[in-house]
This record gives structure tokens, C-alpha cells and sequence, in this order.
């Protein structure tokens, strides 16, 4: 069984667009891209580093595919050039290595190499590939996508970067009408900056219980 993690950036009241450059998605007229940028550190780095230590696929909807189909396949990739950087090599060569399974519904044109289309039935084509042996589904960005798996129980784990700030407006995370689910902690720190970084587990149905006394009093009505 394959398993399907969700990697988010998200701001303390659930807002996830344009995390890493202003031109990033200006959807709406959000103004706040690179929102995260400052909080940069060597946790950060070391937790992103983790999430992308084991063999993985890509999960991706199409505007986050676009992003990364023009950024990553670009980075250069020559050690004496006055632009390498040696930490966005190493993420380039991972993610052009890796299979990248997208859901559109435009095939044709996937450019970036190793690009497939999750066809018309996103949830069957996921569904399918989660029951094959395999590395894990890794999802970046991609919100609509999220709430989609989201939607049909098909996450298995959440790996979120909390960070303190409060947008207002933009794209979140978790919207209306998703399906009701719990999810266990696995790991929680926080940086020095004040980023809480939460790794949650799937963890079953919601449980339900009472604060209520046995034998309340009726509530008194003054009017």
C-alpha cells in the first residue's frame, strides 16, 4: 500500500496561497505572497529535507504543477556557476527525478518529464495507485487537490508548517464540506521564530463525548 502525505504552509488562521513569492498566485488579489519567506531557518530546512529523504512521488494539481514545471527543471545545476546553490540542486534533482501525477484536464500538455495525468476520475486513479506497491504520494501545495482527498478520506498523513500569522483572505487549507476525520499527533516543535512544525497520523472516526453534569440544573431564564 502506497500513502498519500500532505505537506502544507500554512498561516494560523488556515491560509495556505502563495507561500514562497509574492508573483506566486495572486488569485483574488492576495498580497501577501512570500508570507514565509522570513521565518526561513535550518529546522525548516531540515524538515522539509525529511519529508523528502524516502523515495516519493509527486501528487499535484495543475497550478502548482505549472509552478514547479517552471521553476525546478531551470535551477542550475553547474557547481562553478555564480547562481548554484547547492540545497535547490539537490531539490531540483529530486523532483525532475521523481513521477509527478497530476490531476488536470489537460494531458497533452504535461512537458515536465516523468508527468502523468490522473485522468477524469481523480479518486479511482488514486484509489488505484495507493493499492500498488510503491513509494509514498507526497502533495505540495496543490489546495483544491487537498480538499479533494481530503473529501474522499484518501490523506494519510499531514506534515504542516504552522506560522504565526494571521492573512485574513486567501486560499485555505481546510474549507467547508470536507468529511469529518480525526487524526493522531505523531510530532510537534516549534522553531525559534515561532513556526510550529505538526506531523498528524490519520486516526480514525471523530469520538464524542460530554462536559455536561448527570444532573444539570435547567438553565435560568432571566427575561
Amino acid at each position: 500500500m502506497r500513502r498519500i502525505i500532505v505537506g502544507a504552509f500554512l498561516s494560523l488562521d488556515g491560509v495556505m496561497q502563495a507561500p514562497g513569492a509574492p508573483e506566486e498566485d495572486r488569485a483574488g488579489g492576495f498580497r501577501y505572497g512570500g508570507w514565509t519567506v522570513p521565518y526561513w531557518d535550518d529546522q525548516i530546512a531540515a524538515a522539509m529535507g525529511d519529508l523528502f529523504s524516502r523515495p516519493f512521488d509527486l501528487l499535484l494539481g495543475r497550478r502548482t504543477y505549472d509552478i514547479f514545471a517552471a521553476h525546478w527543471p531551470y535551477v542550475e545545476s553547474d557547481p562553478a556557476a555564480g547562481s548554484f546553490d547547492q540545497i535547490s540542486y539537490d531539490a531540483a534533482r529530486l523532483f525532475n527525478q521523481a513521477t509527478k501525477y497530476v490531476a488536470t484536464h489537460h494531458s497533452d500538455t504535461l512537458c515536465w518529464q516523468n508527468s502523468h495525468s490522473l485522468g477524469q476520475n481523480v479518486p479511482a486513479a488514486l484509489n488505484a495507485l495507493k493499492a500498488e506497491d510503491g513509494p509514498d504520494l507526497i502533495v505540495q501545495g496543490s489546495g483544491e487537490l487537498v480538499q479533494q482527498l481530503l473529501s474522499y478520506d484518501l490523506v494519510d498523513e499531514l506534515r504542516l508548517l504552522i506560522y504565526p500569522v494571521l492573512l485574513g483572505d486567501g486560499k485555505r487549507l481546510f474549507a467547508e464540506g470536507l468529511t469529518a476525520m480525526a487524526f493522531m499527533l505523531e510530532k510537534a516543535l516549534s522553531t525559534p521564530s515561532g513556526v510550529v512544525i505538526a506531523h498528524y497520523q490519520r486516526g480514525g472516526e471523530i469520538e464524542l463525548g460530554t462536559f455536561a453534569l448527570e444532573h444539570a440544573r435547567e438553565p435560568e431564564h432571566p427575561w
